[in-house]
């Protein structure tokens, strides 16, 4: 996949990019909690403020793309990054919370764009590798981002940190506005005033499935993130909650390539989210980090997979014209995902305990896919786009 004209250097400056965009949640509860000494509560609202404007950015940046083109939105949300970063370490409180809003609205789309170039640069054939490779990129974003984040603000001021992230993030918007890679393959029309198709004519059955789906993943992911920490806190064992997080990375990691590296057909997507959601719940047992780490191979083995399908059947859904329209709806249905999964699975911590966290996210999941079935089952004729 590396060899297609255009895609390595595409997926480097992404990666740079997603590094800096995954380790935005971090510095600002970092940056509230240490340099504004507010409470952690206070700096969960600017995270949701950031994620509320990621979910409703997504569409609106992807529409944007389809109708005035790639670089016009690449260098709007470079400058918009550029000023809201630089301004983070001189905010109060309330002028951050509005301000990270705005932030999020207008992030620098790189992972939007990344998906939407695979889909234009890479056969039918090809893509179920292509989009692997695009999941496993967001998994070392995942692993990295966030960590470096910690590190360096244990060395310097959170402001410090937030212009580094900044910078970093408005490097590889810049890059990806320079690589300017296709977004549209040969013979694929761009958006039109008279040529966009109307919203009843794609977002139908499969693709409201794929998106339910998207949510459910990601829900999933966020609800095991919590549940690792609480058990672990149970035990006493808190401080191998990195180790037991960075080994569900690196199987995630492991499983997208040997999953794109399969010569077989896509599976469906309902069926791996259903097993990733399985998998999930027995963790629930382990009360011992070193069995953590085991319980969470299974997940991590599957989570990269279901992810890259997840992009894959929007691609193969979605008409060229809207392609990034419907893109971004798959990141929002993502950002979405994350913002609920914590919260409703910390609630059935809190009212049961930890190994409730790893049944509630397996079930999320579970049902996230049952709901994709039953959905794709009212459009036969794209249902092999789902897959």
């Amino acid at each position: 996949m590396l060899a297609v004209p255009g895609l390595a250097p595409l997926l480097a400056v992404s990666l740079l990019a997603r590094v800096a965009i995954t380790a935005d949640v971090m510095v600002l509860t970092l940056h509230v909690v240490l340099t504004l000494d507010l409470s952690y509560a206070a700096a969960g609202g600017v995270a949701a403020s950031l994620t509320a404007g990621l979910a409703l950015g997504g569409p609106v940046l992807g529409r944007m793309i389809d109708m005035r083109g790639l670089r016009a939105v690449l260098w709007t949300t470079v400058a918009v990054q550029v000023v809201f970063w630089l301004s983070v370490p001189f905010l109060p409180y309330g002028v951050l919370l509005g301000a990270a809003f705005a932030g999020g609205l207008a992030m620098v789309p790189a992972q939007l764009v990344t998906r939407e170039a695979i889909a234009a640069m890479t056969t039918a054939e090809q893509r179920r590798a292509a989009f692997a490779l695009e999941s496993v990129q967001g998994e070392v974003s995942y692993m990295v981002g966030p960590a470096v984040v910690i590190v360096c603000t244990a060395q310097l001021s959170s402001g410090v940190v937030a212009w580094g992230v900044g910078a970093t993030i408005a490097a590889g918007g810049a890059a990806i506005a320079w690589l300017d890679p296709p977004l549209r393959a040969e013979g694929e029309a761009y958006a039109g005033s008279a040529g966009r198709p109307r919203h009843r004519e794609w977002l139908g059955a499969g693709m409201i499935a794929t998106l339910t789906m998207a949510l459910g993943v990601t829900a999933l992911l966020g609800g095991v993130d919590l549940a690792v920490v609480a058990t672990l806190e149970e035990a006493g064992q808190v401080s191998w909650a990195a180790a037991v997080l960075a080994v569900f990375g690196m199987a995630s990691v492991a499983g997208g390539l040997i999953y794109g590296a399969q010569s077989s057909g896509p599976r469906p997507t309902w069926l791996l989210l259903g097993l990733l959601g399985l998998v999930t719940i027995p963790a629930g047992l382990a009360h011992d980090w070193r069995w953590l780490c085991v319980a969470v191979v299974g997940a991590g083995l599957l989570t990269a997979p279901t992810l890259s399908t997840v992009a894959d059947a929007v691609s193969r859904l979605a008409p060229p014209s809207v392609r990034g329209e419907a893109t971004g709806l798959q990141s929002a249905a993502q950002s979405t995902g994350f913002a609920l999964g914590s919260p409703v699975v910390g609630w059935v911590i809190d009212a049961s305990a930890p190994p409730g966290g790893f049944a509630a996210a397996g079930l999320a999941g579970m049902a996230a896919a049952l709901a994709g079935f039953l959905l794709s089952r009212r459009s036969p004729a794209r249902s092999r786009t789902i897959r």
